[in-house]
């Protein structure tokens, strides 16, 4: 019996024994299933998290996509602004050429012009001579149609005579 005794007492103690370790297990058990919880939840957020950040991250994409293309059309603009810009300088050096030609034709009317008041002078004198020797000729024709009457009156007085 006393036998019995002890292995009941023994019983007892690993009874009170498994029912600390059950006790304790249980506690970790609902400590782990806390944790798992926890460990979901945390899963869940952070799945909800990298949604947005997958969202965010498209956004981002797109907006990279669009800047690549604003800068290939800002590369395309200034490719375009240097050469309208060596377009205005070309047509500015035309431009002057052009200017330099007209100063240049300018002067060489207004020389024209100087010659062309001195030949109109001149012209105007020899005119004026002209009319002067053709007063000249017309007084010298009368003098002579004169002259030649009365060299004929002569004649004539004279075979009369």
């Amino acid at each position: 019996m006393d036998k019995i005794k002890e292995r009941m007492n023994a019983l007892r103690q690993e009874a009170e024994i498994a029912q600390e370790q059950v006790e304790e297990l249980k506690a970790k058990v609902k400590t782990l299933e806390q944790e798992n919880l926890s460990k979901e939840q945390e899963i869940t957020s952070l799945t909800h998290r990298n949604q947005l950040l997958e969202g965010e991250v498209e956004k981002l994409e797109s907006s990279v996509k669009d800047h690549k293309d604003a800068a290939n059309q800002s590369a395309q603009h200034d490719t375009q602004n240097e050469s309208l810009q060596r377009r205005v300088q070309l047509l500015e050096e035309e431009a002057e050429e052009a200017d330099r030609n007209l100063r240049e034709t300018n002067e060489k009317l207004r020389q024209t012009d100087v010659k062309a008041g001195h030949y109109e002078r001149k012209v105007q004198a020899l005119e004026a001579s002209r009319d002067q020797w053709e007063s000249k000729y017309e007084d010298m024709a009368k003098k002579h149609a004169e002259l030649e009457k009365d060299l004929h009156e002569l004649e004539v007085s004279i075979s009369n005579v």
